[in-house]
């Protein structure tokens, strides 16, 4: 029998997503001038007030209100009517030194410098489990519904940036919710509701400003969301299509302003919109050695290769460490029976575990997660992203720093002929 899928997004303006870019810019920026840093670094953002606070070992000095500020201008909180505003924003920071008792199970003395040594050294940031998930739905290997809710987000911010005589009463607070139909095979058959709900600027007539915002998200943004689909996916689109635009009506308070923001808080948007599972902890503001954040980066590579392989049509992929331990404690694997080898997951699995070396210094070395390469996954996901190689710049005490840096490596297709070749595929 048909059943209906939901998956939903936020935008760059979102609260919580401005605590996320802020704690990720830390990061960023903390890791450009020393790439040894351990910082786990939370954000809350109210009405003219942001606070910082967590945990650092650095061997550089960062001017945090400036970044901070910088991120917030950026995102478009410029206006003094948004009650949330970069340059008169307050910005309290209680960032201090990590506990020596976390630190000595992650960063242990040893005498070699080798890879192994190295590898067997440095344990997990912490425990838990964390997970990652694939399907062949998409060209990205993203489930349908998330990778449509942030195209809506991403065309929306776009014209409110660049287009903005388009719809120049879009502000930057923004979410949306897409439902999907599939089959009973797990194919998306139709979009089934579309919601929306966008800060705009104040109107004089409520009305007419609801059926303008209406009239402009379907005949301007789902068109061209469409037209960057691969044309298999247009018959999607269809005239039943349920909309719900700004349903609660006005929407002119939003931000920081409308809604407290807090690092961490938007976990499913910033994975696969529910699709797979979540260990459950958030990503932004850590650094690599936690694993939160990067195991979950390195399943979802394991699930991606996977898949593009041709082992299966979908799979979820689970790690857990203890703290301190470099060794997994174990790697589940779970092909939802789309397997195309005469191999039960457990096998799958336990040759998978021999293809990816996933102690958290070998993460950190394959994915090449020791560089400032995170502001980007703090909106519009962590995955199913570009993979490209960037010039940032960053500056310090006046000084300014040029970075190259590979984004998004958790993306590549670099593992398809190591699983191929172990599978016999």
């Amino acid at each position: 029998m048909p059943y209906l899928f939901t998956s939903e997004s936020v935008s760059e303006g979102h609260p919580d997503k401005v605590a996320d870019q802020i704690s990720d810019a830390l990061i960023d920026n903390f890791l450009a001038f020393d790439p040894s840093s351990k910082v786990a670094c939370e954000t809350l953002v109210t009405t003219g007030q942001v606070v910082l606070a967590g945990e650092i070992k650095t061997d550089t000095y960062l001017d945090v209100q400036k970044i901070a500020r910088e991120v917030i201008r950026k995102i478009g909180y410029t206006k003094s009517e948004y009650m949330f505003e970069a340059n008169s924003c307050g910005v309290f920071s209680a960032l201090h030194d990590q506990s020596a008792d976390i630190n000595q199970g992650v960063d242990r003395k040893v005498e070699n410098n080798d890879f192994e040594t190295l590898a067997n050294a440095q344990g997990a940031g912490d425990q838990g489990m964390m997970f990652g998930y694939a399907t062949n739905e998409t060209d990205n290997y993203m489930p349908l519904p998330l990778d449509l809710a942030h195209a809506i987000l991403r065309e929306m911010s776009y014209i409110r940036n660049n287009e903005s005589d388009l719809m120049p009463y879009l502000r930057p607070d923004a979410k949306s919710q897409v439902t999907i139909e599939y089959s009973d095979d797990d194919q998306p058959i139709r979009i089934d509701t579309i919601v929306v709900s966008t800060q705009h600027d104040d109107f004089a007539d409520d009305e007419t400003m609801l059926a303008k915002i209406r009239e402009d998200v379907i005949n301007i943004v789902i068109p061209r969301v469409k037209a960057k689909l691969k044309p298999e996916l247009h018959g999607l689109f269809d005239e039943n299509i349920t909309y719900y635009i700004n349903p609660t009506g006005k929407f002119v308070i939003g931000g920081p302003h409308g809604d407290t923001g807090l690092t961490g808080r938007k976990i499913i948007v910033d994975t696969y919109g529910g699709k797979g599972a979540h260990g459950g902890g958030a990503f932004s503001g850590k650094d690599p050695s936690k694993v939160d954040r990067s195991a979950a980066y390195a399943t979802r590579h394991i699930a991606k290769n996977m898949v593009a392989a041709g082992l299966c049509d979908q799979v979820l992929v689970q790690v857990s460490y203890a703290i301190g331990v470099a060794k997994p404690c174990g790697l589940y694997v779970n092909t939802y029976g789309t397997a195309k080898v005469d191999m039960n997951d457990g096998a799958i699995a336990e040759k998978i575990a021999a293809i990816f070396d996933m102690r958290p210094y070998a993460i950190e070395q394959r994915l090449k997660l020791r560089n400032p390469i995170y502001s980007e996954t703090a909106a519009y996901g962590h995955m199913g992203r570009k993979n490209e190689v960037v010039t940032k710049t960053f500056g310090s005490n006046g000084n300014a720093k040029q970075v190259e840096v590979e984004l998004f490596t958790w993306e590549k297709l670099d593992f398809v002929d190591k699983v191929k070749e172990s599978f016999g595929l």
